[in-house]
C-alpha cells in the first residue's frame, strides 16, 4: 500500500468551518462597494440583491466564500459594484444576524430594510403581506 502524504482527504476538509467566527471586526462599506440584501438565489454561485440605493443587481459570490458561507435569501451581504457593469457585482462578505442588527443601529442600513425575513424580500416597495388572503362566507360555499 502506497504511504500518505497528505493531511486527510475530503472528510477532513468537511470538518472545517471557516465562517464560524464568534467574534469578529464589524466591517463598513468603503467606495465602490454597497450593502445589499439577497432576494433570491440563483444557483451557479450566483443570486439576486437589492442595494441599499434601490438597484437590484446580479452578484457572483467569490470563490472563497463558495461552498464555505452559506448565502441565503434574506441574508444582509456586502458587495463589490463593478466600474464596467453596472447590473452586476460581486459578493465579498456575508454579514451575520447580530452584525446586520448593528449596523442597522448604527444607521447604515436604512429603517425601512426588514432583517431576518425569509424568501419573501420584495425590496423598498412594501405592499401588504395578506394581499393574496381571500375570505369566504358561507352562503358562497353552499353555492359551490
Amino acid at each position: 500500500m502506497p504511504k500518505n502524504k497528505g493531511k486527510g482527504g475530503k472528510n477532513r476538509k468537511r470538518g472545517k468551518n471557516e465562517a464560524d467566527d464568534d467574534k469578529r471586526e464589524l466591517v463598513f462599506k468603503e467606495d465602490g462597494q454597497e450593502y445589499a440584501q439577497v432576494t433570491r438565489m440563483l444557483g451557479n454561485g450566483r443570486c439576486e440583491a437589492i442595494c441599499v440605493d434601490g438597484t437590484r443587481r446580479l452578484c457572483h459570490i467569490r470563490g472563497k466564500m463558495h461552498k464555505k458561507v452559506w448565502i441565503a435569501a434574506g441574508d444582509i451581504v456586502l458587495v463589490g459594484l463593478r466600474d464596467y457593469q453596472d447590473d452586476k457585482a460581486d459578493v465579498i462578505l456575508k454579514y451575520m444576524n447580530d452584525e446586520a442588527r448593528l449596523l442597522k443601529a448604527y444607521g447604515e442600513l436604512p429603517e425601512t430594510l426588514r432583517l431576518n425575513e425569509g424568501v419573501d424580500v420584495d425590496g423598498p416597495e412594501g405592499e401588504a403581506e395578506d394581499s393574496d388572503y381571500i375570505q369566504f362566507e358561507d352562503e358562497d360555499i353552499d353555492k359551490i
